[in-house]
């Protein structure tokens, strides 16, 4: 898996990119449990659940119907009695994203048994073709020392990067979008 000290970066790309810069904060909080939820699984292979089950790591948990579930339940529970019109879908969709990004990161690391993307409806785990990102160990053990500052060396270029970079461009993008689209008005009055 990724270290759980890198999937929330994925907020900071999508966040703009949704037009989350001025929203509450709160909104960056969900977005953030969203992208670390998954690993809750981890409780069970410390009470003895078999990583290949559907309840072990990388399972239920990782699937893309576990992150519209809690996507859905997030978005209603938190959201659904004060978003904005047109916004719950835009709320859905940034937190669906959020959760959907754990399995695909834990998908690209160099270690484990693959991501179970389709649970509970289809057992079999994948990964993605390309896997640059360092495997972190369960917990913290193997974590600490040279093992840890090379998997977070991996997490900056393959993760915190390419959030940070999403996310500068999503700004940089609302910004001349909302620039252009002010200077006709400013020139028909």
């Amino acid at each position: 898996m990724a270290s759980i000290l890198s999937h929330p970066a994925v907020v900071l790309g999508l966040g703009p990119a949704f037009g989350y810069p001025a929203r509450p904060r709160r909104i960056w909080l969900a977005g953030a449990a969203c992208a670390v939820a998954p690993d809750i699984d981890a409780v069970g292979h410390w009470l003895g659940v078999p990583y290949g089950s559907l309840f072990g790591h990388r399972g239920l948990t990782h699937s893309l119907p576990f992150a519209a579930a809690l996507a859905l339940g997030l978005t209603l529970g938190l959201f659904g009695h004060s978003a904005e019109e047109g916004s719950f879908l835009r709320i859905f969709l940034f937190l669906f994203l959020c959760a959907a990004s754990h399995g695909v990161l834990d998908s690209m690391t160099d270690g484990g048994r693959g991501v179970a993307f389709l649970a509970p409806f289809d057992p079999e785990r994948f990964f993605l073709p390309w896997r640059p990102i360092r495997v972190s160990p369960i917990g913290t053990r193997g974590f600490f020392g040279a093992r840890g500052v090379a998997i977070l060396e991996s997490e900056a270029v393959w993760i915190w990067a390419p959030a940070l970079a999403v996310g500068a461009a999503a700004l940089s993008i609302r910004k001349l979008v909302s620039q252009n689209g002010t200077e006709p008005s400013r020139r028909s009055s």
